[in-house]
């Protein structure tokens, strides 16, 4: 998965040209993340790329981005423990430490993990993890993002 979506990865999901987008949301999109070393991975992103802090939305805005989180979380939560019995919890992050946009890392957690990495923040996993190809987003996660688009689905009502 390459191309300039990635430059700008809200406007493209608002075009219809990001090809990670699971699904749209009430504030945000759903969005399966480019490395799968914890299969499941997804973003929430907001809908306004001008957004940088969750407390720039007004009032009403910033319940429908959490209620994404929420929903989003679960999605990740249900599908991640159907698919694998080693599953065990979803970690949701708002970093913004790189990106200058609004959005939540939704972590899903693993009994497989290394030892010395299971009770930690993932981004104290090798810098390798994070641009292996054997971990690059692919057609070989089409199953996990049906899963995930489903139970978001699921979840809607």
């Amino acid at each position: 998965m390459t191309g300039d979506w990635r430059k700008d990865r809200i406007g493209s999901a608002l075009r219809g040209e990001n090809p990670t987008v699971l699904r749209r949301l009430g504030a945000g999109f759903a969005v399966v993340g480019d490395v799968q070393f914890l299969p499941g991975y997804s973003v929430l992103l907001a809908d306004d790329p001008a957004v940088g802090r969750l407390s720039e939305l007004p009032r009403r805005r910033r319940s429908a981005f959490l209620a994404d989180m929420d929903r989003l979380g679960e999605a990740v939560e249900r599908a991640c423990g159907r698919l694998d019995p080693a599953f065990r919890r979803v970690n949701l992050e708002i970093l913004g430490n790189t990106d200058p946009f609004l959005h939540v890392h939704v972590w899903p957690r693993y009994a497989w993990e290394p030892g010395g990495l299971a009770g930690g923040p993932v981004w104290l996993y090798p810098r390798e993890r994070w641009s292996d190809e054997r971990y690059a987003l692919g057609r070989r996660h089409d199953a996990l993002r049906g899963a995930i688009g489903e139970e978001l689905d699921r979840l809607a009502g």
